[in-house]
């Protein structure tokens, strides 16, 4: 069978292999949208232009490790090219899989509305978004989602006749799998790990990534923290409770917390819940100020036998995991902008994580010059954001093309990062016996961190480790 590297390959974003086999029976592991990918709007529009490097009607299945959009974002646009196949995940996938595609969905139609208009610049940009296919409406992700089946966690399913597909709790979001592939071909057995995101121990509502992985004969590894290791040592109660002391006890003032909607916004909201619930605090004003957030919290919610034990345990004791006093989500633009009248101690979690658009972007630029105000960092963000420049000490930050001073307090934890650190991705390559796996391949990563975690991996005794470059086969 032969191996193909479509996305991530050397960056962290688009996520995209295809898999196929020796009856020419073609998988494909992920479709995510590649943040890094540039729209050309200068060349001119010469006809219909195919989205991926590959022929999608010929793709015969799709298989999706979890909902973040780097990962499915780019499935409804498969589905516009031809393809007319299933994709398999666990249930809680697909239902963030759905909200996450809709917000793209809405996302893509307020583009095409910006870019309509009677000048040829305007003309020019909506034929290439159109004509070029790089956007997708809600009637396509109506469609995509039709074609959704979800299999339970651990359960091992039968593709057809001599392809095996299993599901194993990966942590990192709720849903989140690593995938098992197993192959008789001929007679012979062939087997493949995919690890999807790797997530870490005792991550507030989250599985462990199971510690049940049957050893593979190739494994491909993702590396966003290849080269890292996490720094904070203390409880995520201990974290954000020090934080809010500083920040609105002390001080007191207002706490602006930059958090994506589905995952890290529900894994804060139930920390503060716990802090209030279990320690006593004072109920602080709660701003969550995403609506995607709130559709996702409630997913989280419905899914809470899919959770961690402590998260269940907490759930049967409270009748409830993320509402506690004072808190209050925000669904219109309006209401979010009337945030900044709040002249209380409050806390305000919005999206984006990396502060690229989204809420948080305004909740930053009225609040940055405010002596008043912390702005505190859980994960990380991508060079050039709003949020790596925050990270890295810029002292002042230029927002809708104005450049404010950053006079508001700084802080950053990594406490609530929903990626594994090195120690943890080498937990999960040691699962599989250096002895006997083939290749290991490292993705969705930097290109430093691969290089790092490759020569760690080489010092353990994995000699065959590769760094694949886009569009590289490689024969299994």
């Amino acid at each position: 069978m032969k191996l193909t590297f479509w996305g991530a390959s050397r960056q962290v974003t688009g996520s995209m292999y295809l898999l196929e086999l020796e009856d020419d029976y073609k998988i494909l592991i992920d479709c995510g949208t590649d943040m890094e990918r540039e729209l050309d709007f200068t060349q001119p529009v010469t006809g219909y232009q195919p989205f991926f490097p590959f022929e999608a009607a010929q793709v015969n299945l799709v298989l999706l490790t979890h909902a973040h959009i780097d990962h499915s974002g780019n499935i409804p646009m498969l589905y516009r090219e031809g393809y007319e196949g299933q994709v398999l995940c666990t249930p809680p996938t697909a239902e963030l899989a759905e909200i996450l595609l809709y917000d793209a969905a809405s996302l893509n139609y307020k583009k095409l509305k910006q870019a309509e208009g009677d000048s040829k610049k305007k003309k020019k940009k909506m034929d290439r978004l159109m004509v070029k296919g790089d956007l997708y409406l809600q009637k396509d992700v109506e469609d995509t989602m039709s074609n959704f089946v979800t299999i339970q966690f651990n359960r091992r399913f039968k593709v057809k006749d001599g392809v095996w597909i299993t599901f194993v709790p990966a942590g990192h979001l709720l849903g989140a799998a690593h995938i098992i592939l197993e192959t008789l071909d001929s007679g012979v057995k062939k087997s493949i790990c995919f690890s999807g995101d790797i997530g870490r121990d005792n991550y507030p509502l989250l599985l462990d990534p199971s510690n049940e992985l049957p050893e593979t004969d190739y494994v491909v590894c993702e590396t966003t923290y290849g080269a890292r290791l996490h720094e904070d040592k203390i409880s995520p109660e201990d974290a954000l409770a020090k934080v809010i002391q500083r920040a609105c006890i002390d001080l007191p003032g207002r706490l602006i917390i930059p958090a994506f909607s589905v995952g890290r916004t529900q894994a804060l909201l139930y920390t503060l819940n716990k802090l209030y619930t279990e320690r006593g605090f004072k109920p602080i004003k709660v701003f969550s100020d995403s609506p995607l957030a709130y559709a996702s919290t409630k997913i989280y919610q419905k899914n809470v036998r899919q959770l961690n034990k402590a998260a269940q345990e907490f759930y049967e004791d409270n009748d409830g995991l993320f509402d506690f006093e004072n808190l209050q989500y925000i669904q219109s633009e309006k209401a979010s902008r009337a945030i900044s009248n709040y002249t209380e101690p409050c806390i305000i979690i919005s999206a984006s994580g990396m502060v690229s658009g989204g809420r948080v972007e305004q909740h930053i630029a009225a609040n940055i010059n405010n002596v008043y105000c912390t702005i505190l960092l859980v994960g990380f963000a991508s060079e050039g954001t709003l949020g790596w420049k925050l990270m890295n000490g810029q002292k002042t930050l230029r927002i809708k093309d104005v450049e404010l001073p950053v006079l508001a307090t700084v802080e950053k934890i990594d406490v609530f990062s929903g990626h594994g650190d090195q120690n943890d991705l080498l937990k999960f390559v040691s699962k599989h016996n250096p002895e006997r796996v083939k290749k290991v391949f490292l993705v969705h990563g930097e290109e430093e961190s691969m290089v790092t975690f490759k020569g760690i991996l080489e010092e353990k005794g994995y000699s065959n480790v590769e760094m694949p470059e886009k569009g590289q086969s490689y024969e299994l």
